[in-house]
């Protein structure tokens, strides 16, 4: 047995025990287990949706949102936003990334339950790894949200990702509740997951999730030998393309005798995969045998309490533990190949107070302390530190008209290394400054805009790798604008209309890049870009009741992105749009709920990207539409309910790559089968 899964089931369990022993006497004058922590959207009143009063764009997939996209994993379910674009390199197990306008997915951070997720190797996220089984919300914030009652990490991004996984809630006299499911599907997918809630005591209650997937992956896709049309093509399927991956999640939620609430969450996710080769032209992909196993386990802690009317307190901690084994067993080296584990840890914790100094006026402070590490196989490897102390103090006025936030955040980073020059301390203040205002007082019309700096620090790979890190990068630094407006009204068939559209300017300098160093076969990373990026992204939301028990819920999204490389004037590139960045892009989707059955139809479609920084022909990925649809159904028994779900996705069985030679696959069907009780 893994030795991050054995820590997994030992804390779980030891948790179980100390919260019947420590709680399980606490006198209570009423039931609380259920237990809302640190909400990361405002509860506005009665119609008012939170994404309409928002001073910065503000986007919130709800989870009966989710059951009506043909989705799997919330990278799946992220495509369906505004100014969003998933990397994705194909199939069930392949890399998923998310770029919010065009800022790169180190410039996005993700949330998980209030606490962000972190890869200090890399800086990204991989979105392929969650799952939407456990899933209640997801949300994603431009710039930042205006809750300023978070930790600091919160206000160092350029967007946040949010989350959020089921609570649980019960009945008078429920004690146990849960879910089973079971997906079986095209390319040998199975995919099957278990979700408990137990209500300990009044005070405490407890969840355990559990998932396990696994498929072969492969797909068939076309490949075409020519830019003309009439040129030969033939089909082959995707090799390499296996998954298997085991996530493992429990939390304990309590609500103390002394006041505050909090809970503890213990995470374990494992995968084994194939990693499928880019198609080359005549090139056989049986000749990939290249593979990735990489285990992933944590422990996070929140607690918050109310001191007193004015005041507020909480405070997080978490400590992450991640390895990564990747296997060439084909790589032209004196060793005939490439065998290299890296294991990263991270030692975290946060404290905030919220002050209310008058009832429309409030103020916060923040301060988060991390230190990183990176273990690796290699010769010679650097072994680095990072300790990172990020502060922030924040403002926020709220009223019935205006809404407005204004924060500025300290960062100190000092690292170490035990191999090598060390890099330079790191410092830097990032301003904030955000506001709503509703003009007319009768309708629900709004004008919001935000300014925001921010700074990306090199990852580790940028800074150590072998052959290419170097270690006099300077941080990314970033600019933000958007100007926008919200509009929302209902009617008596017309249950919600709602509209946002933002306009957006943003700037990137000292971006780092990939430059050859001595020549085309040995590169390093360097600090010589600069993007400009101007934007627009329109959503639109609308529900309308047909009949009694029978209403319709459409919404589109639209972006438009001209996101350009301003490096250097006599480049070939220079104003030319940056990688796998389209021009325009959007969703739609539409959801018909009958009390027979529900139907939904969704779309994500893209125009023409380029694969380099050069925006010639030979570099040109054609545009693309992946259309979808699902059948639903549900049943209810007095204590039991069953839902039926089958999904046909690309349904027109387009066949079109998001990353070049790295097709995605075509027509393929899903079915579900999940029982509630």
């Amino acid at each position: 047995m893994s030795i991050y899964l054995e820590k997994f089931i030992l804390v779980f369990f030891c948790l179980l025990f100390f919260s019947e022993t420590i709680y399980g006497e606490i006198p209570t004058e009423k039931d609380t287990a259920k237990i809302r922590l640190l909400p990361e959207i405002i509860v506005s009143e009665k119609f008012q949706r939170s994404e309409i009063r928002s001073t910065t764009p503000l986007q919130i997939l709800s989870a009966k949102k989710i059951e009506n996209l043909n989705v799997l994993q919330v990278s799946d379910a992220i495509k369906y936003f505004s100014g969003v674009n998933v990397k994705d390199y194909g199939g069930i197990g392949g890399l998923k990334t998310v770029s919010v306008r065009s800022f790169g997915a180190e410039h996005t951070a993700v949330s998980y339950d209030g606490i962000t997720l972190t890869d200090c190797q890399t800086g990204q996220i991989d979105l392929g790894r969650f799952s939407l089984d456990n899933v209640d919300m997801l949300s994603l914030n431009n710039g930042q949200g205006d809750n300023i009652f978070l930790p600091a990490r919160f206000f160092a991004s350029s967007s946040v990702l949010n989350i959020r996984t089921l609570e649980p809630s019960f009945g008078e006299k429920e004690k146990l509740k849960g879910k089973i499911s079971l997906k079986t599907g095209s390319f040998g997918l199975i995919n099957t997951s278990l979700l408990l809630e137990t209500k300990i005591n009044r005070n405490v209650s407890a969840t355990f999730g559990g998932e396990w997937l696994s498929a072969n992956g492969e797909y068939p896709y076309r490949v075409t030998y020519g830019t003309q049309e009439g040129d030969s093509s033939s089909i082959e399927t995707r090799k390499n393309t296996d998954v298997a991956t085991l996530r493992l999640e429990g939390t304990i939620y309590a609500n103390f005798a002394w006041g505050g609430s909090g809970y503890l969450k213990s995470y374990y996710y494992s995968s084994e995969r194939g990693l499928p080769g880019a198609v080359i032209y005549y090139m056989n992909e049986n000749t990939n045998h290249q593979r990735s196993n990489d285990r992933t386990f944590f422990t996070q802690a929140h607690f918050e309490k109310k001191i007193s009317p004015l005041w507020s307190f909480q405070t997080n901690a978490k400590y992450h533990n991640g390895f990564l084994h990747y296997l060439d067993p084909n790589y032209n080296n004196s060793d005939g190949k490439i065998d290299n584990t890296y294991l990263q840890e991270e030692y975290y914790i946060s404290a905030s107070l919220l002050f209310k100094a008058f009832e429309k006026l409030s103020f916060s402070f923040s301060t988060d302390y991390s230190l990183n590490t990176l273990e690796a196989n290699l010769p010679n490897f650097a072994y680095p530190k990072r300790n990172t102390v990020l502060t922030v103090f924040n403002a926020k006025y709220a009223s019935n008209q205006w809404l407005a936030t204004a924060g500025c955040l300290g960062t100190l980073v000092n690292g170490s290394v035990k191999n090598g020059e060390t890099t330079e301390n790191q410092q830097h203040i990032s301003p904030f400054f955000s506001f709503a205002v509703k003009p007319f007082e009768s309708h629900d019309f709004r004008f919001r805009c935000f300014y925001k700096n921010n700074f990306r620090l090199p990852t580790f790979n940028d800074l150590y790798y072998s052959y290419v890190g170097n270690r006099n990068l300077k941080p990314e630094n970033a600019q933000q604008f958007n100007a926008g407006i919200t509009w929302n009204f209902s009617t008596e068939k017309l249950s919600l209309f709602s509209v946002t559209l933002d306009a957006y300017h943003n700037e990137i300098t000292n971006k780092i890049v990939a430059f050859p160093n001595k020549d085309l076969f040995n590169w390093t990373m360097k600090n010589c870009g600069k993007v400009s990026v101007d934007g627009l992204d329109l959503t639109a939301e609308s529900g309308i009741s047909i009949v009694k028990n029978i209403g319709l819920v459409i919404g589109a999204s639209y972006t438009y992105q001209r996101a350009l490389n301003i490096t250097n004037p006599n480049e070939d590139d220079y104003k030319h749009q940056i990688p796998y960045t389209p021009r325009i892009s959007g969703s739609g989707k539409a959801a018909l709920e009958m009390p027979w059955f529900n139907l939904s139809y969704s779309f994500i479609w893209s125009g023409h990207r380029y694969s380099l920084f050069q925006n010639y022909a030979s570099n040109r990925l054609p545009g693309f539409a992946d259309h979808n649809l699902l059948l639903s159904r549900n049943f209810k028994t007095s204590r039991t309910s069953y839902s039926l779900q089958l999904e046909l996705n690309n349904f027109l069985d387009k066949n079109y790559e998001i990353v070049r030679g790295f097709p995605m696959p075509g027509r393929s069907l899903r079915a579900t089968v999940a029982v509630k009780f």
